[in-house]
């Protein structure tokens, strides 16, 4: 259900058919007249609405077992052309999108309505709280890589080593790591990112040891051992046993990850990991794609190139 095309599509059925005429009658109020027009639009609004729903679940062969939910129409910057939000629920799941209707209902278009003069990724930056996460690199740095990721998936290790090799080629770049544990598919994935959170507390440089611990041991690590492999690791950052699992076990520090998690989930990350260049959006760890973005961005915001 997830579309990365523009389609446009034409409902075969015209919304507005033609009224019958109605006998005279006499002149209502302003007030009456005022009331009957906003019923009158609510109405056809919610005729659309209804329009998209029945055409999309003929579209993708969405039955019973789908539950569609499409929102009322509502302006945009361009004229004739009205949003309207999406929902698709299954099993669980839930997909939300955004599409747009031409005003008449006859139209409907899937895809990302962008404005050309415009950042296209400054609304994702401005939806990131980078001040309290892991980084290295220039706090004022003009390129900024952000990864959601998970200390116990795969593919995270692997973006890991990739890192790992091109932070050196990279200097006056930052970057940031932000938690997103699987905790549904990762057992031990919360308290590595708990523990996580708590060690960048007591000495933010250490959070990289940590972190290229765990994704280097992800394989000697399970359910039976991450508390006390997390626990070790905190006291070789600097706690004392005992302040470490008191940190683990403050609410606080589960909220911090939450809220991380939260945030990536505003970004629409739903895999890790997913990175952020300059908001530029890469999901997985391909490392040609990754140098290529940054790259792009060093040339494009200050006109230095990678040492």
């Amino acid at each position: 259900m997830k579309k990365a095309f523009l389609c446009v599509c034409c409902l075969a059925i015209a919304l507005d058919a033609p009224a019958q005429q109605a006998p005279p009658r006499a002149p209502h109020p302003a007030a009456s007249q005022a009331a009957s027009s906003a019923q009158q639009a609510g109405a056809a609004e919610s005729a659309v609405s209804r329009r998209v729903e029945a055409y999309l679940r003929n579209l993708y062969a969405l039955g019973p077992k789908y539950t569609v939910k499409v929102g009322e129409p509502v302006p945009t910057p361009i004229a004739g052309l009205r949003a309207v939000r999406v929902e698709i629920i299954a099993e669980g799941q839930s997909n939300d999108l955004t599409m747009f209707v031409s005003e008449d209902g006859r139209y409907l278009v899937q895809g990302e309505l962008a404005d050309m003069r415009a950042d296209p990724f400054a609304s994702i930056r401005a939806k990131m709280d980078l001040a309290h996460a892991p980084s290295r690199g220039p706090e004022n740095a003009k390129v900024v890589v952000v990864e959601y990721a998970d200390l116990q998936c795969p593919s995270c290790r692997r973006l890991s080593e990739i890192l790992r090799g091109i932070y050196p080629d990279y200097p006056q770049v930052r970057f940031v790591f932000r938690e997103f544990p699987l905790s549904q598919i990762h057992a031990w994935s919360m308290t590595a990112a708990i523990g996580g959170r708590c060690i960048y507390h007591k000495n933010p440089a250490a959070f990289w040891t940590y972190a290229h611990y765990i994704f280097d041991h992800q394989d000697a690590i399970s359910a039976e051992n991450a508390w006390e492999t997390v626990v070790q690791q905190g006291v070789d950052a600097g706690y004392d046993a005992d302040s470490m699992k008191a940190c683990m076990a403050d609410p606080a520090m589960k909220a911090e990850v939450e809220k991380s998690m939260a945030e990536g989930v505003e970004l629409k990350v739903s895999n890790t990991p997913t990175v952020f260049v300059n908001g530029r959006r890469l999901v997985g760890g391909d490392r040609d794609a990754l140098v290529q973005y940054i790259d792009y961005e060093l040339a494009r915001t200050s006109g230095v190139k990678k040492p």
